[in-house]
């Protein structure tokens, strides 16, 4: 159920950000997200920062991380030179971490990926939004002694979310604010992280997760407004809950169109779609305009039409 709503914030200061992972180069979609972000924040005359995303210290790549800068730049975007590095601040994970473990909602789990589809082999296959198999609590059953012992072995463990007892602690809070496009208004969406199942918060040898790092940084600098990929519209179940947990601002959300290919398939590194630097080889200016299936969606005067509309509704809203 969508409850339409006023939003309350007292002189906060209103910041924006986008949050690439360096671990190959930007495509289009990159390009689209970090621009329209960049003119949401120009029309609320907002701040707009640039994060790295690089807990993955095996994908991610110096290399990556300069290519990024330097692509942003020549699409004309203008932000701090002082940027948050994730892999910079596992303390603050760390921190998060402990405070969850101390709410009681997480669970040490040494199950591999062998294991769960050897369960679903004698079981009805249940998968999560994101198309994996939602994992079937194999560990999650363990004696307080048992999971103490793991957590002190040499083995490999994942640190998971017990979803039931999270949505307990926090089931009044199940919503959050997001830009409706079509209604033309801020909306409360209630929402049921349930869907994920029991989602890995951290591992043994990385210490945190995307979930964890994106809402532990996003209240560290300040984010008050959130505007990614529709790709990652269910992952804000998760990224809500969590806040909820732990203490966190809420903040606004809106997520935008992707950007897709002639086929119609959603820009991705992992399927290797074209990179920006492919594009502007082919082009002899940095125009934007006339890619992949949605003509147009990339042209300066759409995105600015975009980007007014969704400063206004955020405009009235406050």
């Amino acid at each position: 159920m969508i409850h339409i709503i006023k939003v309350a914030r007292v002189q906060q200061k209103l910041k924006l950000r986008f949050a690439p992972s360096p671990n190959g180069f930007l495509h289009l979609g990159h390009a689209y997200s970090a621009l329209l972000n960049a003119q949401i924040a120009d029309a609320l005359g907002a701040e707009f920062i640039i994060r790295m995303e690089d807990i993955d210290q095996l994908r991610c790549k110096a290399t990556y991380i300069d290519a990024c800068l330097e692509d942003l730049s020549r699409l004309g975007l203008e932000f701090d030179p002082e940027i948050m590095h994730q892999s910079q601040r596992q303390a603050a994970y760390a921190a998060g971490l402990k405070k969850l473990m101390a709410l009681g909602v997480l669970y040490p789990c040494l199950a591999t990926r062998g294991e769960i589809k050897k369960y679903y082999a004698t079981h009805k296959k249940v998968y999560d939004p994101d198309g994996a198999l939602i994992y079937p609590q194999l560990y999650k059953n363990l004696t307080a002694q048992e999971r103490l012992d793991i957590m002190a072995g040499e083995a490999a463990y994942a640190l998971r979310l017990d979803m039931q007892k999270a949505r307990q602690l926090v089931a009044h809070k199940m919503c959050f604010l997001q830009v409706d496009l079509a209604e033309g208004q801020m909306v409360r969406q209630k929402f049921n992280p349930a869907i994920w199942g029991d989602v890995i918060i951290a591992r043994k040898d990385i210490g945190t997760s995307y979930h964890l790092s994106v809402v532990v940084d996003d209240a560290a600098q300040g984010i008050t407004h959130i505007v990614r990929g529709m790709d990652l519209y269910k992952a804000t179940y998760i990224h809500r809950l969590l806040q909820n947990l732990l203490g966190l601002p809420e903040p606004i959300y809106h997520h935008h169109q992707l950007v897709e290919d002639e086929a119609f398939n959603k820009l991705a590194k992992s399927r290797s779609s074209a990179t920006l630097r492919d594009y502007w080889a082919e082009h002899a200016d940095d125009d934007l305009n006339g890619f992949g299936a949605q003509q147009g969606l990339l042209a300066a005067p759409v995105r600015a039409n975009l980007a007014i509309k969704i400063a206004a509704i955020i405009s009235r809203s406050t």
